[in-house]
């Protein structure tokens, strides 16, 4: 019994460890496979309007998307 505590108190740290640095990150969870974006659904919610974040990240990616499309005399 005493080998079940110390292997449970060690996988209970290791848990712990893993948390904290998962904290310091400052990122939200993301799964491996792609989520929502690899079956086609843009956005979470079925709403009509999106949030105002997602309105400024669509908005930037739009710009980022312009500026690396523009033909420009470097580009030639």
């Amino acid at each position: 019994m005493m080998i079940f505590f110390i292997t449970f108190g060690f996988f209970l740290m290791v848990g712990a460890a893993m948390a904290v640095g998962y904290i310091f990150q400052n990122k939200t969870l993301a799964g491996s496979c792609g989520g929502l974006a690899s079956v086609g659904i843009g956005k979470e919610c079925n709403c009509d309007n999106p949030c105002e974040k997602r309105q400024q990240r669509e908005k930037k990616a739009a710009l980022e998307l312009n500026l690396q499309n523009r033909i420009d005399v470097k580009n030639l």
